[in-house]
């Protein structure tokens, strides 16, 4: 039997204010355990939550971002369960009446196509404490302060039929958040996590499989490892005559495996009920439209308009606009460059992105400025160097020897653009390659790269390929 994969993927992006959602804690990561928790996220008698301002701001503006409802009135619930790192017994979270409703998201696919991912709803809900297992032997510590931190929850309808989907939807998504600047993206520090609903059916079915929920995955490679391992599991499962149970496991990246941690609780097994400290959250159209005013460009948009301005092929522009900080690189360079667009996207995809990932570093750290790659990209336009020396300008401008117009002339790596002189270099060369040039010329075309590879290495580099070549094919055949 043919089997099809359903996935539905809930996105955890840690809001990026300065305070928590109820209270005025810092939310600054790496702080040292429990400094961080003042008596609203300890749930200490008699205190009571004050919602966070810009949290609902931040919310709003990826509903806009989403093209999803944007609810006038949303209600904050309590989410009632037992756990250490929930002093207070419950969780502030939104259940009945999200503020953000029905949307979609568009993610690119692997064959050139695009596909359309609802989005089911996205809401505000406080961040629990943290279990610290390393360090105690036979405990557990508790690390209070990420308890009220504030979360938007996205959940995805279970439109995603593979691994590599979930992985190209999370990735949209990332972006997509960063671009909006209400989640700084670091899935190390947790700011970003997903928990994926997988289950399986027979190809062709309409009717869904029993899910089960793998927890706290928090990178693209493991939520595409472990929801490979999950369709897997769950076929051998059904084809051996078992059934798949609803659950919620973990995955173990160590083994690539995933192991069962709790029978997966139901709505009815949290007794949600509106929270009586919090009034009803009203968002004012005039509101709404005030933060619509404040939406950067997005990336779909930014990538049309990098295919329209720029002429762009559409591969280029994607990468291109993976993130805000390395478009907004791009288009430095090209203005640097004096507009040089195609030049400009092959260097900072290939040169630029190579050493960048080599030293593990992000486009925001690059020890090369856009407007000095654009200075580079300007001397291989007006061949003062050839894109061969480029390559050498660039390494010593990435290791602080200053810009390219002074690792060129410290280094005298000006292009040989001399006619006369390249002649002479190729005179040379024939003269001194007497077999090669007979094999030449009865039919043995392919040596012209040996006669280019001895008029380049006599010229150290620096002589105009283009000239090199032209001027070899005049004398060479005549």
């Amino acid at each position: 039997m043919e089997w099809e994969p359903v996935i539905g993927l809930e996105i955890h992006a840690q809001l990026a204010t300065r305070t928590k959602i109820f209270s005025g804690a810092s939310t600054a990561y790496g702080a040292e355990p429990n400094t961080q928790a003042c008596a609203v996220d300890l749930g200490l008698p008699g205190v009571l939550p004050v919602l966070n301002e810009q949290a609902v701001r931040f919310a709003v503006r990826l509903g806009l971002a989403l093209d999803a409802e944007v609810a006038g009135r949303s209600v904050f619930a309590r989410k009632n369960y037992f756990y250490p790192d929930l002093p207070k017994g419950y969780q502030i979270s939104q259940y009945e009446l999200p503020v953000v409703g029905t949307g979609h998201l568009d993610i690119d696919l692997e064959d050139g196509t695009t596909k359309r991912i609802g989005v089911t709803r996205a809401h505000l809900e406080e961040d629990a404490g943290k279990s610290l297992h390393e360090g105690f032997e036979a405990m557990t510590g508790i690390d209070l302060n990420r308890a009220g931190t504030p979360l938007l929850e996205i959940v995805s309808e279970p439109d995603l039929r593979s691994a590599k989907e979930a992985v190209a939807y999370m990735k949209k998504l990332h972006s997509l958040v960063r671009y909006l600047g209400i989640c700084d993206g670091n899935m190390q520090e947790g700011s970003f996590r997903c928990d994926a609903n997988v289950s399986v059916r027979p190809k062709g079915e309409s009717g869904f499989g029993t899910r089960a929920e793998l927890k706290n995955l928090n990178s693209f490679r493991f939520v595409e490892r472990a929801i490979n391992h999950e369709i897997e599991r769950q076929i051998e499962l059904i084809e051996d005559g078992g059934e798949v149970v609803q659950e919620t496991r973990l995955y173990d990246a160590d083994k690539n495996e995933t192991r069962s941690m709790r029978t997966k609780e139901e709505a009815n097994d949290y007794r949600y009920f509106p929270d009586p400290d919090l009034l009803p959250l009203e968002v004012t159209r005039s509101l709404i439209e005030e933060i619509r005013g404040e939406l950067p460009e997005l990336p779909d948009a930014k990538k049309a308009r990098f295919e329209a301005d720029y002429g762009l092929p559409a591969y280029d522009a994607g990468v291109l606009t993976a993130s805000r900080e390395l478009a907004d690189y791009y288009e430095a360079t090209v203005t640097a460059a004096d507009g040089e667009a195609k030049l400009a996207a092959n260097w900072v995809m290939g040169e630029l992105s190579g050493a960048l990932n080599k030293a593990g570093l992000d486009i925001t750290d690059s020890p090369v400025s856009a407007a000095d790659l654009g200075g580079l990209l300007c001397r291989i336009n007006d061949e003062t160097i050839s894109g061969k020396i480029a390559k050498d300008v660039f390494e010593a401008m990435w290791n602080g020897e200053g810009d390219a117009d002074t690792v060129i002339e410290s280094k005298g790596l000006k292009q040989v653009t001399d006619t006369g002189a390249i002649e002479a270099m190729v005179d040379e060369a024939i003269a001194a390659n007497p077999t090669q040039l007979e094999q030449y010329r009865a039919g043995k075309t392919k040596l012209l790269g040996f006669f280019v590879g001895q008029v380049m290495k006599a010229s150290g580099g620096k002589a105009n390929p283009q000239q090199v070549n032209e001027i070899l094919r005049r004398k060479l055949d005549g």
